[in-house]
């Protein structure tokens, strides 16, 4: 409901409060008030609970403004930043590629993108609207102008959606129904009769029990066996961040205790300990250092910091005022308000006081009012809301269409980070309606997506665009076919979809479970515990893959020339391995395996009556041989660089005595190999300069790349707003125009990490 702050808002009682009471007034008596221990803890009686009419003027009493403006400008602030960045301003143009046959996931199939320069102005409307919250300038249209185009941008893209992104919304029409412009606001300036006004109680308990519901509901679904057990996560512990704790903890303790565990037990005590103020600085303290934590560890935009804007929330409404009435007088017209004098507002209800000695006491009296209806329907809306949002992460029985291996789509539920997946094999296959011609498709053809692999309704949608678009390539009536292998927090590689279904003709309702989803094998999850010592017995340069299969199924795979070391290993079950060129079927046993050969393809059929389960093992013979080169090539460069190569070199290591960062020398290399290994060597030096860089390099690195990020999207706005004004201008202008959108910064550097990974990654199998 409310922390015990909630009277203190109506009738500020600080230390500020009082010392400025002093000048303006006599010394007043004091009149000694006797609390109950329920009103200390949460700042109401049981008798505000007792009626309806006592709850509605509880959610009504009059409180401070102060807070809920300073959020309400750190909301539009970040909205501003996120609508360039992640909503995806500065990209727009390679987002919706405008006229290009693209597939898209639409919550509901009639909502399409509009042409790409009305999308634009789609975005400037959203982004004037955020720029109207944070100021507080024409607050009710500026929270529709952001709500309107936010939510028609969530929901025309579901492979967008995430908790976060849901969130934004929720707040953003949250903020519309409130007075939040009443403090620190352009709006106070124009209307004298709202600045610095009283709001009722429930804006804070709405926000605040929103906030309490994402903490509380991320720790329940926490408790889910596979976070419990670190399965859901672990690969965060190898992460620099938690390198102080792997001081004093081997890796594995490490993501059980401090990624899992301590996820788990702060999501569920966070919003408990926010709310009282015995525990607050602990818990102010801890979410903070989780959410700065996030912000390193996972790209969500501005999710981490908005979080910790929402933290002051759960103070006394009033910290604003005192917070900044310790800067120096001369900058007190640039900062908010610091004056307890706060204005009566007609959005909360006035009680009767018992005396006049009482009404004396308060800091601004105002005359007593009667409930009314807008009173009444407040109270209603903030009950039913809250219902609403605590039954929303359980609704998944009635939307069942949505359910797959893990409920509903991912959005609001809040199950932030229980389940990572792996994808090692996506294979689409179509047949000729009429000529029966079968043929396979590039996995994410017509998508920029790869999201559709995990939801059945995307992958019913992505059926179905492809069905409309294939007849232009000579293919009539297509059936499509997915087989698509997943990894859910680290199981067995198993198909999530049944491959002999055209999904094009198959059933999909929102309200009925998904006919053609295939079960996850559940049962085969403590494997996984073997495969951790499977996985530590094996040397640097060996890899595996575990395979789980359903009986009457059968895998064809291809094994590249690069991994000519390549073995199955059957584990559970019975299968039987056809090797296709050479016409040859093996039947192997539990505990049985089989080399087979690289370069060509093999099937491997599933005959027992319960699933099967076998392993790949196999070595990049191509990557080792190149990682032994390289070894060969740094211990030469290294005898060179000290002096103590003594044989001359030939004409192809020539290059090895050039500088690390000698691009010609690459260049001139004539072995393609020691032409990648300088390569190698060059972007390795970046990479290791790029990590060893000083906090103010690292500053001035994120700011120019955010900088020439938001400057592409403003310049692309300004382009698409003259087109629609005046029209297309001639072809050559708008090239150079957009030209100089793309420009970059100088010496601008490409992702060396990702492309390093590429150069000496793992193929895949």
């Amino acid at each position: 409901m409310e922390a015990r702050d909630a009277s203190a808002g109506a009738y500020v009682g600080t230390e500020s409060v009082k010392q400025s009471a002093k000048k303006d007034a006599a010394p007043k008596a004091e009149k000694t008030q006797t609390k109950s221990r329920m009103e200390e803890l949460f700042g109401f009686k049981r008798e505000d609970l007792s009626s309806w009419q006592n709850l509605v003027a509880l959610l009504n009493r009059p409180t401070d403004p102060a807070s809920l403006g300073i959020f309400r400008c750190l909301f539009g602030l970040l909205m501003a930043i996120d609508i360039t960045q992640e909503r995806g301003l500065s990209h727009l143009d390679y987002k919706y590629l405008d006229g290009a046959p693209v597939c898209r996931f639409p919550l509901f199939n009639f909502l399409e993108p509009l042409p790409l320069d009305w999308m634009y102005l789609v975005y400037l409307v959203m982004f004037l609207g955020a720029l109207g919250i944070m100021l507080g300038c024409f607050y009710r249209l500026s929270c529709l102008m952001f709500i309107s185009t936010y939510w028609y941008i969530f929901f025309l893209d579901k492979t967008a959606w995430n908790n976060h992104s849901y969130l934004y919304g929720l707040i953003g029409f949250q903020l519309t129904l409130m007075d939040a412009n009443r403090y620190w606001s352009v709006d106070g300036l124009r209307k004298p009769s709202i600045r610095n006004a009283h709001v009722p109680l429930w804006n804070y308990t709405m926000l605040r029990t929103q906030i309490f519901i994402v903490y509380f509901i991320a720790g329940i679904k926490k408790l889910d066996a596979d976070w419990v057990e670190g399965y859901s996560m672990s690969y965060l512990a190898h992460h620099w961040l938690f390198d102080p704790f792997k001081v004093i903890l081997p890796v594995e303790w490490v993501s059980l205790l401090v990624v899992h565990g301590g996820g788990l037990v702060l999501d569920l005590t966070a919003g408990y300990l926010l709310f009282f103020d015995a525990t607050r600085p602990f818990a102010v303290f801890f979410v903070s250092y989780f959410h700065c934590m996030n912000s390193q560890l996972f790209s969500i935009g501005m999710f981490s910091y908005t979080m910790l804007a929402t933290s002051p929330l759960f103070c006394y409404p009033d910290w604003p005022r005192r917070f900044f009435a310790r800067f120096p007088s001369f900058l007190s017209e640039m900062l908010p308000l610091t004056s307890a004098e706060i204005q009566p507002s007609a959005s909360c209800f006035y009680p009767q006081t018992s005396s006049t000695s009482d009404r004396r006491e308060t800091q601004n009296p105002a005359k007593p009012s009667k409930l009314r209806l807008k009173h009444k329907l407040g109270a209603l809306f903030t009950i039913l809301y809250i219902a609403e949002q605590f039954f929303m992460p359980y609704s998944h029985f009635i939307t069942k269409g949505y359910n797959n291996w893990t409920n509903g789509l991912y959005g609001y539920s809040w199950d932030m980070m229980v389940h990572s997946r792996s994808h090692q094999h996506v294979k689409i296959t179509y047949k000729d309606g009429k000529t029966g011609e079968i043929g396979y498709l590039n996995p994410g053809v017509f998508t920029q997506s790869r999201r559709w692999k995990d939801h059945g309704d995307m992958l019913k949608q992505y059926a179905t665009c492809l069905s409309g678009l294939l007849p232009n390539y000579n293919i009539s009536d297509p059936e499509i076919y997915f087989d698509i292998w997943v990894s859910i927090n680290e199981r067995f590689q198993q198909r999530i979809f049944d491959p002999r279904v055209d999904i094009v003709k198959a059933e999909w309702s929102p309200f009925k479970p998904n006919p053609w989803l295939m079960p996850l094998l559940v049962d085969l999850s403590p494997w996984r515990t073997k495969f951790q010592e499977i996985e530590g017995s094996l040397d640097n340069q060996t890899e595996i893959v575990f395979i789980a299969d359903f009986p009457g199924l059968h895998l064809e795979n291809f094994v590249s020339e690069d991994l000519g070391n390549t073995s199955i290993h059957v584990l559970q079950g019975q299968v039987n391995v056809e090797i296709v060129e050479e016409k040859k079927n093996h039947t192997l046993q539990p505990g049985e395996q089989i080399q087979v050969p690289a370069g060509a393809y093999h099937k491997v059929y599933t005959v027992s009556e319960s699933p099967s389960c076998y392993m790949y093992v196999y070595v990049n013979t191509t990557e080792a041989a190149l990682l032994q080169n390289f070894t060969k090539l740094e211990e030469i460069q290294e005898r060179i660089r000290n002096g103590t190569e003594t044989e001359p070199l030939p004409p192809e290591l020539l290059s090895l005595k050039a500088a690390d960062d000698d691009q010609e020398a690459e260049v001139n290399a004539t072995d393609p190999v020691v032409q990648l290994f300088l390569k190698r060597q060059r972007r390795m030096k970046e990479v290791k300069k790029r990590r060893e860089a000083g906090v103010l390099e690292r500053l001035n690195r994120f700011a120019v790349k955010k900088y020439y990020a938001i400057r592409r999207g403003f310049l692309m706005t300004s382009i698409a707003m003259r087109n629609l004004m005046f029209g297309l201008p001639p072809v050559e202008q708008l090239r150079r125009e957009v030209a100089f959108a793309n420009m970059k910064e100088p010496e601008a550097e490409a992702n060396t990490d990702e492309t390093l990974k590429q150069e000496i990654g793992h193929a895949e199998l």
